[in-house]
């Protein structure tokens, strides 16, 4: 799956790093979270997607 998160809609709420800490973290300067990978097949990511608040991460498949 390759996986993009959109800087500018997160809120920094931290579900995402908490549902799949190795793929997401938090970069805490910003306030935001941070992707730590763009790819994985670590099926978090997809409970990481739909647990996002404001919906700014994005999951493509087959890539």
């Amino acid at each position: 799956m390759r996986i993009s998160l959109n800087r500018d809609e997160c809120i920094g709420c931290g579900l995402c790093s908490q549902v799949c800490p190795d793929v997401f973290g938090a970069d805490t300067a910003a306030g935001v979270a941070k992707l730590l990978r763009e790819e994985s097949d670590d099926p978090r990511v997809k409970d990481a997607k739909d647990s996002c608040p404001v919906g700014c991460i994005r999951v493509e498949q087959g890539v």
